[in-house]
């Protein structure tokens, strides 16, 4: 009797898990034409905010990839995923370095994620880190580099990424920051930006700290190399 019932907990864990997968599957199929109007990480940051301010709204506003400063594709490779042209989703030599620097550490310091991968967890996880959460990153990374092309992925990861507290996709940066649009950010400013990118909100309110004005020096030095889609 108790195996029978273990057996259908089972299967019905496995049908779940399976329903899950295809609702993720069918909105990437949809995300190939169609633009995110909001993901998880938009969800959990406006919930938070509205813990405090009941009327918050977040700062974000959708740009075609064409009216992106290419300052900013090239910062952002620079800084979070120099192979991205090449990959097909996992840089495996970047995994092994950060597991071997977090080790020596005794603690993460690094990650060794891609932008598919970031894109993954923006999308559709929590902020929670869990060896499940791991596992689903996995597979819906497979799924975007699959149904998507490298243009779109970085097109939706320029678009929905944080970049400050409540602060949303490279337009709304570069509004918040510079006073500008995302098209017309200089060398420095996206540099700057892509700097951001680790820990956003922090630099929201310590935009001077010398530990951002150096990694936006290296970045900077390193965006003519990056390649980027056309």
């Amino acid at each position: 009797m108790m195996r029978r019932v273990i057996l259908q907990l089972l299967l019905l864990l496995l049908v779940l898990v399976t329903v899950y997968q295809l609702w993720i599957f069918l909105h990437i199929c949809w995300w190939v034409d169609h633009n995110p109007d909001s993901t998880a990480f938009m969800r959990n940051s406006l919930s938070t905010l509205e813990q405090t301010k009941p009327n918050a709204k977040l700062q974000h506003q959708w740009v075609e990839y064409r009216k992106i400063s290419s300052n900013l594709k090239r910062a952002v490779v620079a800084s979070e995923d120099g192979k991205f042209i090449d990959h097909e989703g996992f840089d495996w030599d970047g995994i092994q370095k950060a597991y071997e620097k977090n080790w020596q550490k005794g603690r993460i310091v690094a990650g060794g994620s891609t932008i598919s991968q970031q894109l993954a967890k923006n999308l559709f996880l929590s902020t929670k880190r869990t060896p499940w959460r791991k596992l689903e990153e996995a597979a819906i990374t497979w799924m975007l580099e699959r149904m998507m092309s490298k243009r779109r992925i970085f097109e939706i990861y320029l678009n929905v990424i944080e970049w400050g507290n409540g602060v949303f996709g490279a337009e709304a940066a570069a509004r918040h920051y510079y006073k500008t649009s995302a098209a017309n950010l200089s060398s420095h400013q996206a540099a700057k930006l892509a700097a951001m990118i680790p820990n956003p909100r922090y630099y929201d309110q310590h935009r001077d700290a010398r530990g951002l004005a150096r990694k936006t020096g290296i970045i900077e030095s390193r965006m003519r190399f990056a390649a980027i889609p056309r």
